[in-house]
């Protein structure tokens, strides 16, 4: 919403809490996920507890998805019910779809929108300090490695890879 002032307010009514009433229930606590899922840090739906970490993911997908009009992983997040599934969780670049956007932007929000919390900005300031100003760690980025970019076209390569020398092992006995 935007106020009279021009203020943009960013509300959720899905993430209203009422006190008290978690603390009795008796469901898993990945079964009372507040707000969006789209916008749900990973953590909860492993049934942990949220932190700062936590809210910068999803203010991270926000801008994510200012900038590009997409999220950066779909529905896949809310599927990733375990730590196996969220490491197979795989960033897309906002810049992968032509978009004008920088590469160091890119790296502030591949570090925003992390699946591990432990691998996050650790506080909103970082986050929006790196957003206003370019940070040397994410403008000279190298492309991510073919495992990380597709895990399957790499596996397929290797094994063609492996095939082909022992076929040729084969044909010289």
């Amino acid at each position: 919403m935007i106020d009279h002032n021009g203020t943009v307010k960013l509300l959720d009514f899905g993430s209203a809490k009422v006190a008290g009433i978690a603390e009795i229930s008796r469901e898993h606590p990945a079964q009372h996920i507040l707000g969006s899922t789209q916008y749900t840090a990973p953590e909860y739906f492993l049934g942990e507890p949220g932190d700062r970490r936590s809210d910068l993911f999803s203010l991270g997908v926000i801008t994510y998805q200012m900038l590009c009009g997409r999220q950066p992983y779909g529905t896949d997040v809310a599927k990733a019910t375990t730590r196996a599934a969220q490491r197979q969780l795989r960033y897309r670049p906002v810049h992968r779809d032509q978009q004008p956007i920088p590469a160091w932007i890119d790296g502030t929000l591949r570090k925003a929108l992390h699946p591990n919390p432990e691998k996050r900005y650790d506080t909103l300031s970082e986050f929006i300090y790196d957003l206003r100003h370019t940070n040397p760690a994410f403008e000279n980025r190298q492309a991510a490695p073919l495992l990380e970019r597709n895990p399957l076209l790499f596996w397929k390569g290797l094994s063609l890879l492996l095939f082909l020398i022992i076929l040729f092992l084969i044909s010289t006995r």
